[in-house]
């Protein structure tokens, strides 16, 4: 195993520190704690609060700050975090508009975050919740029930962060955020596995010219293994089963995050997203917002993974209203 990395134990840590030393204007650690907030929490809005095991950079610490996240919180690598961090973290950021939990549908983190919930309640908090279930591969998983959450959970973050931002109530952030995840869909391929640094082996084995298609984001089961294609080929599979699984009308308005995986080049990520932008032409479904990049990964797997989020007049507003995190900036 070749790592960049100190001691084993220490990856989360030195990561989150790294973390704040590049982007102290934007963040601060929680001491004690796998937290990081947002430096500027001025202002009674709605707090908005997601997190996940780590190996997913920049989610969800890069999201953290203006027009999305008020705080992250960081579990060991591929492993949720645990209840008392996501309590603290409320307790750190909450505000009397309170707070929403937006959680990937995974089993760890659907106990977790909802435990940390009850415990906030108790304590006379006020909080909401949603749950991310974008991946259209397979309906159960090892980790979950129903469908897992993938790097559809960005465009959460980001319309929920922007209503937030612009002072909405908790009923009405969470409306949106349910409206949001209602409306997109993702899927993904690797062409290999990642080496969790505890393990230091991958997770899965697949043949030189084999790829899985529709796994998730920890190495999970997909639905086939195939032989390599051409890329071309591949965007056309995941494009069409996420069209299939949600109507589309001629002129409806789409936004698209075509994902890297963590270890795949940008060369390769824009030419899938170049096919991405031919096949909706095609069928005059019209782009309205685009993004291409790393922004869920798995540690260094080399794939992607391509989200559509069906717009409306709301939520297309929402998407382009300005942001600023270290992972997603926009003006």
């Amino acid at each position: 195993m070749k790592k960049l990395i100190n001691k084993t134990e220490d990856i989360v840590s030195e990561m989150l520190e790294g973390m704040v030393a590049a982007h102290g204007d934007l963040l601060e650690k929680v001491e004690g704690f796998s937290i990081l907030k947002r430096k500027d929490l001025s202002g009674n809005k709605v707090r908005l609060i997601s997190g996940g095991g780590s190996g997913h950079e920049p989610s969800h610490g890069g999201f953290v700050g203006k027009g999305m996240l008020d705080a992250a919180i960081a579990g060991e690598v591929f492993t949720s975090p645990t209840v008392d961090q996501v309590y603290k973290a409320m307790e750190e950021v909450h505000s009397d508009a309170g707070c929403l939990l937006i959680i990937k549908n995974y089993s760890g983190d659907i106990m977790n975050f909802e435990m940390a919930r009850e415990m906030a309640e108790a304590g006379n908090l006020k909080v909401e919740q949603v749950v991310v279930n974008d991946d259209v591969a397979v309906e159960d998983s090892l980790y979950t029930t129903g469908r897992r959450g993938i790097a559809g959970t960005i465009f959460v973050h980001k319309i929920a962060g922007a209503l937030a931002e612009k002072g909405a109530d908790l009923s009405d952030v969470k409306r949106v955020a349910e409206k949001v995840i209602s409306n997109v869909r993702s899927l993904g391929m690797a062409l290999d596995s990642c080496i969790v640094p505890a393990h230091g082996e991958k997770n899965f084995n697949l043949a030189e010219n084999e790829v899985e298609m529709g796994l998730g984001i920890h190495g999970e089961p997909g639905i086939r293994r195939e032989q390599l294609k051409s890329v071309d080929e591949h965007v056309e599979f995941i494009v069409e089963k996420i069209l299939e699984d949600i109507q589309y009308n001629k002129g409806d308005e789409v936004a698209v995050l075509l994902n890297g995986l963590g270890g795949t080049p940008l060369m390769e990520l824009y030419i899938a997203y170049r096919k991405v932008e031919k096949i909706l032409a095609d069928k005059e479904i019209n782009i309205s917002y685009k993004i291409v990049g790393n922004y869920m990964t798995s540690l260094e797997m080399p794939g992607f993974s391509v989200s559509l989020l069906k717009l409306d007049d709301e939520t297309k507003s929402l998407l382009n209203c300005s942001c600023d995190t270290p992972a997603l900036k926009s003006y």
